[in-house]
């Protein structure tokens, strides 16, 4: 971090090691494919029922005989009044098998849906929903029908708030006829209410009808009730993804699988690839040791139950290859990524194998072999170019893989080139394409224009990112990420009130996402402190460096160099403060481990020592310094 040169503190203590530009490393380094995923789900509505079909789908059947039964009724009393019924068109029931990275089975949704209104007279959806609620006057026992008629105007593409009406009082038919009972029919009906809140973006309505419908399965009582209470675990572990709270997700995600895993057993295929979703969940949480662990399961039981070649080792292999690469373990990373290339090209998944070339591509860039990655990189920009044209994002995407890996070779000419050929497809994007990608694509460019020191196109491309995202309330995490960078850029370009309010901004949202453990969290708190120094606001910086130091020893340990970064500059401000014995304090800790660590010559040793020779010549102290036995003496690692 910078020198501070305030002439309101007494001397200058802080840390000089630290870089501001740790927030970006942390942040932004990770580009492929699992950090950007979205746990919703991307099926149809249609795929609800299909959530019960591990044990063979008997209630789903019996459900669906009793739909067809009340409709044909309603056909006979509606001939009877001298009435024709709506014709439904059959639900149109889609599989998607391009996201290989994907949970089984959930019924969330991200696709928000919106009314179309009939050309002529009546729209379907206003009859349909007066038709039914004559019907439930006339019949306690609609629930089955009134639900599927919610489900058939969401597959529609129409009025959603008739849809969740409609569920809604198919809710009040199942809870009627149950008698104090509720049952599984009831629980599915709490999941399209759900999945309707989550399609409004209302996912804090959506939480707590998912926490009921995971207490009404019994596991006991048999396989049905556990896939149903596995079921709720997943779709509200996905709902909180969506709101970005990704430590009650990954509980959830957690639960789900253990209820799973126990009524499948161990090494069920399906179990698999629920340990690699949720692998997933843990990566893109920054939790990478536990990443590694269940992915590893995925890949074993997947490894006991198919061929070495077949698409969900591939999907393993390829998640491994980028938490090991996310871990520095680049030639593990390597021959992971090879391996599902190989297993994706023998399953003729073209598109797929240019997205793991692409994370070879990157492995390849890390170990400094640039002319395999550069050949890497341009293999898939050939696919993606074919197959989804010139001007799509993932073309982008490899742009800017190639203008990281020339500016990384000093061709800052070539380098900007590429930037500029990713600018004109983020600025002018397909239309389909989400709107994240957009903003994660001028994210990613902001991140080189920085390296090049080139601020001010940096910070307006971190300002388009912002207006994209628009305080979404499922990008919280990511828009909280744009606003840490920006901090960073402030405070180098020495707007320091700039830089603190982007920072508040960014720690707000990271205490309202659960965030408030992660690594990340304790950085980000850091930088504020410093701005907060610069502003001479010591007592909140003082609370703020002592916040990063409790996350900070927890997720890193006390010895690990920013948890050390923090203890310096807490120091600092207790100097500054008036607290100098508490600033004498953390320096001799300090000084300890830069010692073992580093040994007495080096110059940051140096540095320290000479700060805390000054804070003990104002004191009068002389230093403590602590013996050492003769093991820790010869063993010079004892703190590594």
């Amino acid at each position: 971090m910078n020198e501070f040169e305030n002439p309101s503190l007494p001397k200058n203590i802080f840390n000089q090691t630290n870089s501001p530009q740790s927030v970006c490393e942390i942040h932004f380094s990770r580009r492929s494919p699992s950090t950007n995923r979205s746990f919703g789900s991307e099926s149809d509505w249609s795929i609800t029922d299909s959530e019960f079909y591990h044990i063979g789908g008997e209630q789903m059947r019996k459900l669906e005989i009793a739909k067809e039964e009340m409709e044909k009724g309603v056909k006979r009393d509606s001939r009877a009044k001298g009435k024709t019924p709506n014709a439904k068109p059959p639900i149109e029931r889609k599989s998607d098998n391009n996201n290989l990275l994907r949970k089984q089975d959930t019924t969330v949704t991200n696709h928000v849906m919106k009314p179309r209104s009939s050309l002529i007279g009546r729209s379907r959806s206003q009859s349909r929903v007066e038709h039914s609620q004559e019907l439930t006057l006339d019949n306690p026992e609609l629930g089955p029908f009134l639900l599927k008629q919610a489900r058939d105007l969401i597959s529609l593409g129409e009025n959603p708030q008739t849809a969740l009406e409609l569920s809604i009082q198919a809710m009040k038919m199942y809870e009627k006829s149950a008698n104090g009972k509720p049952g599984l029919d009831l629980v599915m009906c709490l999941h399209v209410i759900a999945a309707i809140y989550c399609s409004l973006g209302h996912y804090n309505e959506a939480i707590p009808i998912l926490e009921r419908s995971i207490e009404i399965p019994v596991v006991g009582e048999g396989q049905e009730h556990a896939i149903a209470k596995f079921a709720s675990h997943m779709q509200l572990g996905d709902t909180y993804a969506m709101l970005g709270q990704l430590e009650n997700s990954i509980m959830c995600y957690t639960k789900g699988l253990e209820v799973q895993r126990m009524v499948l057993g161990v090494t069920d295929p399906r179990v698999g690839e629920t340990c690699r979703y949720v692998a997933e969940a843990n990566f893109q949480a920054l939790r990478f040791d536990e990443a590694e662990r269940l992915c590893q399961m995925a890949l074993d039981i997947h490894g006991a139950n198919g061929s070495p070649s077949s698409l969900e080792e591939a999907a393993d292999r390829r998640l491994m290859g980028l938490i090991c690469e996310t871990n520095g373990n680049h030639e593990a990373a390597l021959e992971n990524l090879v391996l599902a290339s190989i297993a994706m090209v023998s399953n003729g998944q073209e598109v797929e194998v240019a997205s793991v070339d692409c994370s070879i591509g990157d492995t390849f860039l890390s170990l400094a072999r640039y002319d395999e990655a550069i050949l890497a990189y341009k293999k898939a920009l050939a696919v993606f170019k074919t197959h989804k044209g010139e001007n799509h994002p993932a073309v982008g995407s490899v742009f800017v893989r190639l203008a990281e890996l020339y500016n990384r070779t000093w061709k800052t000419k070539e380098s900007k080139s590429y930037c500029e050929s990713a600018l004109q497809i983020y600025e002018n994007p397909m239309s389909g394409v989400p709107s994240e990608q957009i903003a994660s694509g001028f994210v990613n460019v902001a991140a080189i224009y920085e390296s090049m020191n080139e601020l001010e196109q940096a910070l307006k491309l971190l300002h388009k990112a912002l207006e994209i995202h628009n305080d979404a309330p499922g990008q919280q995490n990511t828009i909280a990420g744009i606003e840490a960078q920006m901090g960073v850029i402030y405070y180098v370009l020495g707007n320091q009130t700039e830089s603190y309010n982007a920072f508040k901004n960014a720690v707000s949202k990271l205490r309202a996402t659960g965030e408030k453990k992660s690594a990340f969290f304790g950085i980000v708190l850091n930088q504020m402190g410093l701005c907060c120094v610069q502003l001479c606001e010591l007592n909140e910086a003082a609370k703020l460096f002592e916040e990063a130091k409790v996350v900070l020893e927890k997720e890193y340990g006390p010895y690990h160099s920013e948890t050390l970064g923090v203890y310096s500059n807490l120091a600092g401000t207790y100097d500054a403060m008036g607290r100098v014995n508490d600033a004498i304090d953390l320096m001799e800790c300090i000084m300890v481990v830069r010692e073992e660590k580093l040994g007495t010559a080096h110059f940051d040793v140096v540095d320290e020592k000479r700060r805390l020779d000054e804070l003990l010549k104002e004191t009068g102290r002389v230093r403590n310094r602590k013996t050492m036995s003769l093991e820790n003496l010869l063993d010079v690692n004892t703190y590594l």
